[in-house]
């Protein structure tokens, strides 16, 4: 086991870095009257979405980097500078419908804020309860396994009036489109095709589909075990629940959690079988690599099992290109860095392990597909396309590997849209909300304006919400980066075979 003396601050946080400092100061020289002194802070703060607000006015960094990619940090910004005239605290009110513009995109620098907004949709849940429209958009899983009872019923049910009153009574945009249902789900076809069953060869991926693909989308699904399985890969579909993050994200932290633990024991056990644990589904991504280690190695079980001395802490070097661990002074530290945040009811050790072995698709398959491998773009019904890497995609610091692997496609042009800190603004289920779809395209306007200039045949992005988002607003059609991918490459599809 390597390690190193601390030598900066960039492994206190579990992101990354890798601008230059000089990026983050961004405060525009100007001759303005210096301002007023700070807004002085409310007692007692035990509210964490006012903590949030003292911490970000604190720093004042995301009223800049956060200007044009987030509804929350902007509004923040605005309650503080009124605050700050009117020389008092914002109330709670306030503060309580910034949680409502947080869609939890993780472009923002500070895990610890966004843990923080988490915990203030979940405080007040706990106090207001939880309605039936948040309910019902939150819980992806079920509503997927409901839909699967009855998919023809349901889908003739939806038209007309029937579905606008849906619509109004659960309090969904009139005007967003509600993914089609599919005759039948990819786990059902997946248990059909026998790919709930274990295999014993290697390489071997236990594939965590998620509940958009798995339920609605399975054309997505499927043609992940196709590439796949045209790779020489095993694949096996395992029992899987939500992810989480839609639950999160309407503060339902007790379900999310229970499915959190459920998802964490099953591929941990799939993991010590030589499973590589792979997700289609940037967001599932994210949650199982990033969020879920969040703070995880600072606890005292994680720090004895890798047996760090009395008195130093280890943290694992996040610097790229390196590995092993940074130790740092215990006494220094002990008070910081703790392990009290959203998942430190699970078990630290098992959510280190598990976001270590999760892989994205693309990223398993890049490392594993040579640039000579059979391809043929000749039956593409498209040739131009634009790709866009969405924000969860971005935070878990793989680079780009659809990107690459589509620029292998002969006859295909493909053009990477979207800069670092570009999103499609639909939040998921929220994008869905009266009240919030509006703001969520208006969010997204500068990426679309960009993707039109181009005037592609299709979008590409792996993500399904930007998916939803992108054939709201615009004509193309749009795919995942693996449905490309299975109509391009050559071979049939073979099973599982030893």
């Amino acid at each position: 086991m390597s390690k190193r003396p601390f030598s900066g601050i960039e492994c206190l946080s579990s992101r990354s870095v890798t601008a230059p400092l000089s990026t983050w100061d961004m405060r525009p020289e100007t001759n303005e009257k210096p301002p007023m002194p700070p807004l002085p802070k409310a007692a007692g703060c035990g509210n964490p979405i006012r903590w949030v607000f003292d911490s970000c006015s604190d720093c004042d960094t995301c009223r800049f980097l956060m200007d044009e990619s987030c509804l929350m940090f902007p509004e923040l910004f605005r309650l503080y500078d009124r605050s700050c005239e009117k020389r008092q605290q914002p109330d709670d009110a306030a503060l309580r419908r910034l949680t409502d513009l947080c869609t939890f995109c993780g472009l923002c620098p500070c895990p610890d804020i966004r843990t923080g907004i988490l915990n203030a949709k979940a405080a007040y849940v706990r106090q207001e309860g939880l309605s039936l429209d948040a309910r019902l958009l939150s819980d992806v899983q079920r509503i997927g396994l409901l839909c699967g009872l009855a998919p023809s019923l349901l889908q003739r049910l939806r038209k007309g009036l029937i579905e606008n009153a849906l619509k109004s009574r659960i309090g969904i945009d009139p005007n967003r489109r509600l993914p089609p249902i599919p005759s039948r789900h990819f786990f059902s076809w997946a248990k059909r095709e026998g790919l709930d069953r274990p295999v014993d060869h290697s390489p071997k991926v236990a594939y965590f589909a998620g509940c958009t693909a798995g339920y609605f989308f399975p054309e997505i699904a499927m043609s992940a075990v196709a590439v796949l399985q045209r790779s020489g890969i095993a694949v096996h579909v395992p029992e899987q629940q939500c992810c989480g993050m839609p639950l999160l994200l309407e503060g339902d932290q007790t379900t999310a959690l229970k499915r959190m633990q459920f998802n964490l024991n099953t591929l941990l056990g799939l993991v010590r079988l030589g499973y590589t644990p792979v997700c289609s589904c940037p967001t599932c991504g994210y949650v199982l690599k990033v969020l879920l280690q969040q703070g995880a190695c600072y606890s005292e079980l994680y720090q004895r099992h890798i047996q760090a001395g009395t008195n130093e802490i280890l943290v694992p070097d996040r610097q790229p290109g390196k590995s092993g661990f940074v130790s740092l002074k215990k006494s220094m530290y002990e008070n910081i860095l703790i392990d009290d945040g959203l998942f430190s009811v699970l078990d630290p050790v098992g959510r280190m392990e598990l976001a270590a072995q999760v892989e994205d698709v693309g990223e398993y398959l890049l490392g594993r597909i040579s640039e000579n491998d059979p391809a043929s773009g000749t039956c593409l019904p498209h040739r131009r396309m634009v790709y866009f890497a969405p924000c969860h995609q971005r935070e878990q610091g793989i680079g780009s590997p659809y990107e690459t692997l589509l620029s292998r496609i002969p006859g295909l042009s493909i053009l990477r849209v979207g800069g670092a800190m570009d999103c499609c603004g639909m939040g998921g289920s929220l994008g869905f909300k009266q009240g919030f779809s509006e703001r969520s395209i208006a969010l997204g306007e500068r990426l679309f304006a960009d993707i039109q200039k181009t005037a592609p045949d299709a979008i590409v992005t792996d993500c399904i919400s930007c998916r939803l988002q992108f054939e709201h607003t615009l004509p193309y059609p749009v795919f995942h980066p693996l449905q490309v991918l299975a109509i391009t490459t050559e071979s049939p599809p073979s099973k599982n075979s030893g």
